[in-house]
C-alpha cells in the first residue's frame, strides 16, 4: 500500500458518521478510498445509507491533516498497517462484517496456517482459573495454537504469559493506540510479548483507552480467532461481552464450568446452561469439537516432533484397549469407541487426545478417529 492510499484510508475514518461497515460499502461501491474523496455527491448519493449530511462531512479537510499526522506517526514508529482487502489481513476477520478497515501492529505476527483461540476471562483470577488456564494451554502446546487475549488484568495477562512460557505465539489486541499501554503495570510484559507475537488495535495513536474502545476491541478477540475460551467470569463481564460476540460470528465458544457458589463461576456457567457455550473440562473438549486433525495438518514446532506412529510406544492399558479396538475396527467415531470399549465419554475424549499426542491414531473428518 502506498503512503497516499494509505493517507485516504485513514482520512476517511476520520469522517464523522463512517464506521467500519459504511467504509467497507463506499470502498466496494468506489474502488477504493481516495475515489470516494473526487467522487460527485450526485453519484455517492445513490449508496444506500449515504444522506446529506453524510455528504457534507466527506468534504471537510480537516479529516486529512489530522490523516497526515497519523501517517506520520505510522512511519517514524514502522508500524504495521493491514487493510481488510489485503492478503494478509486475519481470515476470519474478513468474513466479520464489522471488521475493521486498518490494523494497527507490532511485533513479529504470523497468522499464515495457524490455530487461533481466544482466552478470556475475569481480571479477578482465582486459583481454580490459574490451574485449569495453565493445564489447558500446556496441553495444546503440541499443536501450536496462536493465544490472542487483551492484554489486561487476570485471565487476559496470565494467558499471555503462559502462552510465552510454553514458546507460543500471543497477540495482544489493545483498546487504544500502539503509543501506548494499558494498564500502565503490564509495560514489563510488552518486550516479551513483542518478541513472541504482538500487539493489534484499530486505534489511532491519538485514541486513549475509553470505555467504549474495550467493546469494540472484543469484536477483534472474537473475530480473529476459531475459539474464544471463557476460563472464569461473573454473572456480568467484558469476557461475556467477547462470548456473545463470538456467537453472533457463529464461531464456537467454550466455558470452564465451576460451582454454582463461586462468584467467578456464574458467567460461565450460564453460558453453558443457555447453550452459548461448550463445556469445557480438559483440551482434549477442544481438539474434539474444533475437529482439529492433530496428525495431518499441525505444524511442528522448533521443539516438537510431527505427530506420527512411533516405534516402542507405550500404551496405558487401556489406551491399548482403544487402540486393538481400532486396528481391528478401522474408522470409527468416538461414542462408538467409548460404548464398544466400555468407557464413559469424557474419559475417552482426554484418552483419544493423549493418544494422538503419541502417534498411535489420527482424527479425521467427520470426528472419526483411526489407527495409524
Amino acid at each position: 500500500m502506498t503512503d497516499q492510499e494509505l493517507l485516504y484510508l485513514l482520512a476517511l475514518q476520520q469522517v464523522e458518521g463512517i464506521g467500519a461497515i459504511m467504509a467497507k460499502k463506499l470502498i466496494t461501491h468506489c474502488g477504493s478510498a481516495e475515489t470516494i474523496f473526487k467522487t460527485k455527491n450526485s453519484q455517492l448519493n445513490a449508496i444506500e445509507g449515504i444522506g446529506s449530511i453524510l455528504l457534507q462531512n466527506l468534504k471537510n479537510k480537516l479529516v486529512f491533516e489530522k490523516a497526515e499526522q497519523e501517517l506520520q506517526f505510522i512511519k517514524s514508529n514502522e508500524i504495521n498497517v493491514t487493510y481488510f482487502q489485503d492478503e494478509n489481513y486475519p481470515d476470519r476477520l474478513k468474513h466479520c462484517i464489522d471488521g475493521p478497515v486498518l490494523l494497527f501492529s507490532s511485533g513479529n505476527i504470523d497468522l499464515k496456517n495457524k490455530k487461533i483461540i481466544s482466552i478470556v476471562g475475569t481480571r479477578q483470577i482465582t486459583s481454580y482459573g490459574m490451574e485449569f488456564c495453565r493445564k489447558l494451554i500446556e496441553d495444546l502446546a503440541p499443536l501450536d495454537p496462536v493465544i490472542v487475549s487483551g492484554f489486561a488484568y487476570g485471565v487476559d495477562i496470565f494467558a499471555h504469559q503462559l502462552a510465552m512460557e510454553n514458546n507460543l505465539q500471543t497477540i495482544g489486541v489493545l483498546a487504544h493506540g500502539l503509543n501506548q499501554i494499558y494498564p500502565k503495570s503490564h509495560k514489563k510484559h510488552m518486550s516479551k510479548v513483542l518478541e513472541n507475537g504482538g500487539f493489534m488495535t484499530e486505534f489511532w495513536s491519538s485514541s486513549s483507552p475509553e470505555k467504549e474502545n474495550f467493546v469494540k476491541r472484543n469484536r477483534i478477540v472474537a473475530g480473529i480467532s476459531e475459539a474464544t475460551i471463557v476460563i472464569e467470569s461473573a454473572e456480568r463481564g467484558g469476557a461475556l461481552i467477547t462470548a456473545n460476540i463470538a456467537n453472533d460470528y457463529n464461531r464456537d465458544v467454550f466455558a470452564v464450568p465451576g460451582r454454582t457458589t463461586d462468584k467467578y463461576s456464574q458467567g460461565c456457567n450460564n453460558l453453558i446452561k443457555i447453550q452459548k457455550a461448550n463445556l469445557l473440562t480438559s483440551a482434549a473438549d477442544l481438539v474434539y469439537i474444533l475437529n482439529w486433525d492433530i496428525g495431518i495438518d499441525s505444524k511442528s514446532r522448533n521443539d516438537t516432533k510431527p505427530v506420527q506412529k512411533k516405534l516402542f510406544v507405550t500404551l496405558e492399558e487401556d489406551e491399548q484397549k482403544v487402540y486393538d479396538y481400532l486396528l481391528k475396527n478401522g474408522k470409527e467415531l468416538m461414542d462408538s469407541i467409548a460404548l464398544r470399549c466400555d468407557f464413559p465419554i469424557y474419559k475417552i475424549s482426554g484418552m483419544l487426545l493423549n493418544m494422538e499426542l503419541k502417534g498411535v491414531i489420527r482424527p479425521l473428518p467427520g470426528k472419526l478417529f483411526e489407527a495409524v
